[in-house]
């Protein structure tokens, strides 16, 4: 089995999955093909993928001779890749079925099935713990008896724990070091049908943050377009549907918006060929196996119109909005959304640190992506200076349109004993703007992704004034005097400021005014574009780093239409670009012998073994399976060091997977190569 990673979003990814039978483009919809019941020829709606029922096919005398003489793939006329069930969904269902883990798993080998399930226990939400403990141990137990009896075939091991997050976690680990090719995520079909999705978020992340990166995860049951941008943002790659027929049977039609009853239609929903073509008397005068067919088409058209939705939105790094917009369809899966917040730090350890899109701010809910966390924490590597000045915000970028001369302004004291003198308050000053959703950007590094390609409204909801309260409140603790606008303190409710909780003013003498009443004249914002580059330097390398990387005198040359900083030079020496499309340095040859002396190692390295060092010095990218090791905190798109076990710089490029994907892929490219030969 083969897996490789082609596009990055949150923890969603675009994938090729090679099996014997083709490869497939992940995220994927497998519908469900009733081996003795085929209505719909499925691949003709985009169906790449599909899977059936290998209990079925072994319980029936007469499927079983068919398919044991000819081979699945001709039994039900699909020539790409099939995965099989083992008749865990008949053991949920009934409570017992009439054959074994070994039997099913030889049985599904020899029917040349392409990806093969052991047979798991699914043990339901809710459950007591002592029961889900007990049929947990079945389920490795079995999990290792398939790995004996595989043969040939790739294997599907099922995560299983019910709804107790350490027992989800304890299986993912443990199944997660056997090597199979695929892991689905069991026994959430329950949750889903009660609309139970906030707990379907704590199931699946203790499940895919202990399963191995490199391998696809299949999240079982979730055949309804309304879950699929929730559940890859959540790391998910492969999904199967019966709902399409099972919806079609009962006259509902799936839209990524809910479920429409045919009886209260009177315009369809859609514009697929069925919607276009009939209408809903037309649906309702056929007959049920004639209404039941087109429906079916229809569901799966918008299934698949919804998967490939998804893929784009990976492409230009949109997931978030679309799982935002998805989200609000349905209270409870508002619910789910937030309750993903808890789960941002491990997001934003797979998210790309640049993407294509701008970050459209579309509610509060937004307030917990992982572009805003990582922001936050790096402007603590800009160097820190005496006194802040906080302005309002304006057009972007910031720093070119804040008026560079403010003309007169006043300040008024807010705390503190006395008014500091006007030179001693904008000396040694830092400027920053205030703006939802990034709370405070330093004009200096205003450019950089994704703070001047955002976009949020102007009327503030109650949930952006307190997040931009409380992260202006850590912010403001490191610096001894600050000057606030007034339009802030309106826009934001911030007339009440504190500061650090349990410290005393006397003990962290920050004194905070705002622009009224104390008048001075003609201040100007200058920004000197040395100090520009360092911050931009810290800010995406980590303190220091902009002093390492220009220590001497250097020549700054700007784009002449725009007026942005391109090139920085030592003499006639070029050290690095900061790229035009999200102002972040991309480092020449002498940048990346600097920042490799100047940082420690292993941070913003990949170290690849003897058998790729003379290939990275030629400048080829660095696949998977020549790294021994990396900077774990390396995210997607980040500017790395490619050095030897000796720590002896090779060469330089551009991440294309993240620190924990680099360790567990053997396959694919982790690292873009841009120079060698240093």
């Amino acid at each position: 089995m083969n897996f490789e990673i082609k596009n990055k979003d949150a923890m969603g990814r675009i994938g090729i999955l090679t099996t014997p039978h083709g490869k497939i483009r992940t995220p994927a919809l497998m519908p469900v093909v009733h081996p003795g019941k085929q209505t719909i020829d499925v691949k003709e709606y985009g169906a790449e993928i599909v899977i059936t029922n290998a209990y079925i096919m072994y319980k029936n005398e007469d499927l079983r001779a068919k398919v044991l003489e000819e081979g699945v793939h001709e039994l039900i006329d699909f020539p790409g890749p099939i995965v099989t069930d083992s008749g865990s969904f008949q053991l949920s269902e009934y409570g017992d079925i009439d054959v074994n883990n070994q039997e099913i798993i030889e049985f599904q080998a020899l029917i040349g099935t392409d990806i093969g399930t052991s047979l798991d226990i699914p043990t339901p939400p809710f459950v007591k713990r002592e029961r889900a403990e007990k049929e947990l141990e079945i389920t490795i137990e079995r999990a290792i008896e398939s790995l004996e009896v595989r043969g040939d075939l790739m294997l599907n091991s099922v995560v299983q724990g019910s709804t107790f997050a350490d027992l989800r976690s304890k299986c993912a680990e443990t199944i997660g070091a056997m090597g199979f090719d695929v892991y689905p995520i069991g026994a959430v079909v329950p949750l889903m049908e009660s609309y139970r999705y906030s707990e379907l978020v704590d199931v699946v992340m203790a499940s895919v943050k202990n399963l191995p990166d490199s391998k696809p995860r299949h999240l079982m049951g979730a055949g309804h377009p309304m879950v699929f941008a929730l559940a890859v943002s959540m790391g998910c790659d492969l999904f199967d549907s019966a709902a399409y027929i099972l919806y079609a049977q009962d006259d509902r039609l799936m839209m990524p918006t809910g479920t429409f009853k045919l009886a209260n239609l009177v315009e369809m929903p859609c514009s697929c060929p069925v919607c276009i073509n009939y209408t809903p008397e037309d649906l309702r005068s056929m007959k049920k196996n004639d209404r039941m067919k087109l429906i079916a088409e229809h569901n799966l058209h918008i299934s698949f119109a919804e998967i490939r939705k998804i893929k784009q939105s990976i492409v230009d790094g949109t997931l978030m909005e679309l799982v935002e917009q998805r989200c609000r369809v349905h209270p409870y899966l508002l619910d789910a959304l937030r309750n993903l917040k808890k789960y941002t730090s491990l997001i934003e350890e797979y998210d790309p640190s640049s993407k294509n899109s701008a970050f459209f701010y579309s509610g509060p809910e937004s307030l917990a992506r992982a572009e805003i966390q990582r922001h936050l924490s790096r402007i603590d590597r800009l160097p820190k200076k005496k006194n802040l000045l906080l302005l309002p915000r304006s057009r972007k970028p910031y720093s070119k349109h804040i008026r560079n001369d403010l003309g007169k302004f006043y300040t008024k004291h807010i705390q503190g004993d006395s008014i500091v003198d006007p030179d001693e308050l904008f000396n040694d000053l830092q400027v920053a703007v205030v703006d939802v959703p990034f709370a405070v950007i330093p004009l200096e590094i205003d450019e950089v992704y994704p703070l001047a390609q955002n976009e949020a409204p102007i009327i503030t909801d109650e949930d952006s004034k307190k997040f931009i309260k409380e992260e202006l409140e850590k912010y403001m603790n490191g610096f001894d005097n600050v000057v606030i606008s007034s339009k802030i303190l309106d826009r934001f409710d911030m007339y009440t400021i504190e500061l650090e909780p349990g410290r005393d003013l006397s003990e962290n003498p920050v004194r905070v005014y705002s622009l009224e009443e104390y008048e001075l004249d003609s201040f100007k914002i200058d920004l000197d574009d040395r100090e520009k580059i360092n911050c931009i330097a810290d800010y995406q390398f980590g303190a220091g780093s902009g002093k390492a990387l220009f220590p001497g005198e250097v020549k700054i040359v700007k784009s002449r239409k725009t007026g942005k900083i391109r090139h920085i030079y030592e003499e006639d020496v070029l050290i690095a670009t900061l790229r035009a499309t999200d102002s972040v340095f991309v480092l020449d040859r002498d940048g990346a012998r600097r920042l490799h002396s100047h940082i420690d190692y292993p941070e913003k390295r990949v170290v690849v073994n003897a058998d790729a060092d003379p290939f990275a010095r030629e400048g080829k990218s660095i696949f998977a399976k020549f790294v021994i090791d990396c900077d774990i905190n390396i995210r997607t798109n980040d500017e790395v060091l490619i050095v030897n076990e000796k720590d002896e710089l090779l060469a330089f490029g551009k991440s294309i997977l993240c620190g924990h994907e680099i360790m567990d892929f053997n396959t694919g490219q982790a690292v873009k190569t841009r120079k060698g030969g240093i």
